[in-house]
């Protein structure tokens, strides 16, 4: 199954979305706002751990769910596809339950629309 996706590649994308609108929670921070020359087909996302976060396993385990829950995301609520998003991950990602961020995650992307 080919995934509906897209992630940023260009640095003037990334500053342009972090200087745009933001959502905050206790497990990730999510910048969203509109790019010049965007497919309206596909879901523009990007995943972003950071160093301080833990070693190269823990980093790619927190991008792993994180891609997972968006798939589930993007099954199971509508998410506005006009908007880019940023997620960047938080250390608290890495010990709670997949559940609970699962769902914290859905009502933060149900805000957003």
């Amino acid at each position: 199954m080919k995934s509906k996706f897209l992630a940023l590649s260009k640095n003037e994308d990334f500053r342009t979305l972090l200087k745009s609108k933001k959502a905050s929670n206790k497990y990730v921070t999510i910048f969203f706002g509109r790019l010049k020359n965007k497919n309206k087909n596909n879901l523009n996302i990007s995943f972003v751990t950071k160093k301080k976060i833990g070693n190269a396993v823990k980093r790619n385990k927190i991008k792993r769910r994180l891609r997972n829950i968006m798939n589930d995301a993007y099954k199971k609520i509508s998410i506005n596809l006009n908007y880019s998003y940023l997620v960047i991950a938080k250390p608290t990602m890495l010990n709670n339950e997949f559940k609970k961020m699962k769902e914290i995650l859905f009502l933060e992307f149900e805000k957003i629309k």
